[in-house]
């Protein structure tokens, strides 16, 4: 595999640094720290430039919150001007890595995300005859385990540039695993799996393979063939990741339970929203309709989820909860 050099003084060019503040802030313009960075944008992207350039950016202690839904998460945050580095190393490592990723790794990548898991697993559910059995496995605290030394050593796979290095390797050891949150982390994530999937694909002809993260769906005619795949994923993720999968893997009829992946529920014939989301929507429509809303406002209020419905064979359900109300209006 060719190894990239020459890398690092793209990233701490000033307009780079400057369409990383533009990439950083948006959505975010807001918040404290974005204010506080734009009181002096110049003084401070040249601050940035002058720490990467002289080797001295080091990342401070991240701050940390917890989320529950859907599930207890710890998540990590870093200042305004810290996220403006991870989005300029990026910029220049975005293209490269994501040119390592199967087309059937899905998360975080431009122009995939949930809705290319959807429209490929759909398609490929065709296939009734080969898709008869689902293997379903995700990794146990994957973010918190991955290994930094094996993730250094994937980076180094692609990327030669000794400065560059050096920065990664310093981000990386500034948290234990790799912290949920940071921008760079997602790109660690599946950065840590690329080579499991090329594995699966390439040397085990692996035909209907999913992952999302951590999560893996794979597809076959046969339950025994699954089994038998499971105990080599095992055995790699043990001795060349130094990961672990969670126990509650499953192997099952897809036609008797249907997939469970994305939010969505895929069968042969028909896809359905989630149980949790469709309840989601549900407790919300009942909310708002004790609420004196108008049918445009009622919309807005539930936009969240019937963007999930509007892609799946959730017509009857949309009706429910959207024309009834209209109706009332």
């Amino acid at each position: 595999m060719k190894r990239i050099g020459y890398l690092y003084d793209k990233i701490c060019s000033l307009d780079n640094l400057i369409l990383a503040y533009q990439k950083a802030r948006k959505g975010k313009a807001k918040q404290y720290g974005v204010k506080l960075f734009e009181k002096d944008v110049n003084g401070n992207l040249i601050q940035i430039q002058q720490e990467l350039l002289n080797l001295t950016y080091r990342t401070p202690e991240y701050k940390t919150y917890t989320v529950y839904d859907p599930k207890e998460r710890e998540i990590s945050c870093l200042p305004f001007s810290d996220r403006v580095v991870h989005h300029a190393i990026m910029n220049i490592l975005e293209p490269i890595w994501t040119s390592i990723f199967i087309r059937n790794t899905y998360s975080c990548i431009k122009g995939r995300g949930i809705h290319g898991v959807l429209r490929h697993l759909k398609r490929d559910l065709k296939d009734v005859e080969n898709t008869r059995y689902c293997l379903k496995i995700d990794t146990r605290k994957f973010y918190p385990s991955i290994d930094h030394d094996i993730l250094k050593d994937i980076i180094r796979k692609k990327i030669k540039d000794p400065r560059l290095l050096n920065l990664l390797d310093e981000i990386i050891d500034s948290s234990p695993g790799v912290p949920i949150g940071s921008y760079l982390s997602q790109f660690f994530a599946n950065l840590c799996l690329s080579y499991l999937d090329h594995w699966l694909k390439e040397d085990h002809r692996v035909r209907y393979y999913y992952r999302y993260a951590d999560d893996v769906v794979i597809l076959a005619k046969s339950k025994e063939y699954l089994h038998a795949l499971l105990v080599e994923i095992n055995d790699y993720m043990a001795t060349r990741l130094n990961l672990r999968l969670k126990g509650n893997y499953q192997i099952f009829p897809v036609a008797a339970r249907g997939i469970d992946v994305v939010g969505y529920r895929f069968y042969h014939t028909h896809v359905l929203l989630r149980k949790t989301i469709k309840k989601s929507l549900c407790r919300r429509a009942a909310r708002l309709n004790k609420m004196n809303l108008t049918a445009k406002e009622y919309r807005m209020r539930i936009a969240p989820w019937t963007g999930w419905a509007k892609h799946c064979n959730s017509k009857h359900l949309l009706k429910v909860v959207i024309d009834k109300y209209e109706e009332v209006c």
